[in-house]
């Protein structure tokens, strides 16, 4: 296998992880303080409203209920994933995921917060940075943990993946 398929294989496998390791992050929230995640079924909505040409919504929950939009938001939230870790390396030197560094994509994962903050929530009728939610403040730390949790998971899976290669 030539080291692009490799490099690609790999950030698949980095982003999988990674996101997985944020949804465990996320049902340790709920269960262990009642701190809901983003109900992905609602992303799928919001996804599958697209071809209509319906983009912004006043709010995602009042919107027309459609087919497979559960599976469309969780295959939608792990693509996500995956693009990020895919972009990452992208960005990062050539040699990063032979000998992983946990700062850069620590940084990365946290400025990836930019996108629900200004696209996904105010696209659910959520308000930018979720400011038209209940408690804004705990939303706004919540997305702000999750994605540095996802940042550590990348690195983590980095980390993971190298190890398997060897």
């Amino acid at each position: 296998m030539n080291s692009a398929a490799g490099g690609i294989l790999s950030g698949i496998a980095i982003g999988l992880g990674a996101t997985a390791i944020m949804d465990l992050w996320n049902l340790f929230l709920k269960r262990m303080f009642g701190i809901q995640s983003l109900n992905f079924c609602f992303v799928g909505r919001w996804i599958v409203h697209m071809p209509g040409g319906i983009f912004r919504h006043r709010s995602i929950a009042a919107a027309e209920r459609k087919p497979f939009e559960c599976v469309d938001g969780w295959l939608a939230h792990y693509g996500t994933g995956v693009t990020l870790a895919l972009a990452f390396l992208v960005l990062a030197s050539s040699d990063w995921l032979a000998q992983p560094t946990f700062l850069p994509v620590l940084l990365y994962g946290i400025a990836t917060v930019v996108f629900p903050f200004f696209i996904v929530q105010p696209s659910l009728g959520l308000g930018m940075a979720s400011s038209r939610t209940p408690n804004p403040v705990q939303a706004r730390l919540k997305s702000l943990m999750t994605h540095t949790i996802f940042g550590a998971g990348l690195y983590l899976c980095a980390l993971a993946v190298g190890y398997a290669i060897r």
